[in-house]
């Protein structure tokens, strides 16, 4: 008998996501939100509870939540970007790799449309 899932059930998981409030670049990997957003944060941007995200069925299967792009984001702090996070108010909720890049404090960076997956069950 095939596994199933509700798509409520995947949605659940990108409501809380869809929760974050604030973007950053960060040059190494943070483990709590205050990495995240101070320690090893490079530059940060605004993201709007619900309408900077979009939850849709996934590319292969599953359901999927699209980040909307951030252009012309000011650099704070000179270095490398190689992870990106999304935090609440008070967890850090989700943190992945981003092409690698050196960032100078002064000029702007662009965060690109990046999506979340998760697949249906096998």
């Amino acid at each position: 008998m095939p596994k199933t899932v509700h798509d409520d059930v995947l949605d659940g998981a990108f409501q809380i996501l869809d929760a974050g409030d604030i973007m950053t670049v960060c040059n190494a990997q943070p483990t709590t939100r205050t990495e995240a957003i101070t320690t090893f944060k490079l530059a940060d941007v605004a993201m709007v509870p619900v309408t900077d995200y979009t939850i849709s069925n996934g590319d292969v299967s599953g359901r999927k939540v699209r980040m909307a792009a951030k252009s012309g984001v000011p650099v704070d702090t000179t270095g490398t970007a190689v992870f990106v996070a999304i935090c609440d108010a008070t967890r850090l909720l989700y943190v992945t790799t981003c092409t690698s890049q050196a960032l100078t404090a002064g000029n702007t960076v662009n965060f690109p449309v990046w999506d979340v997956e998760i697949a249906d069950p096998t």
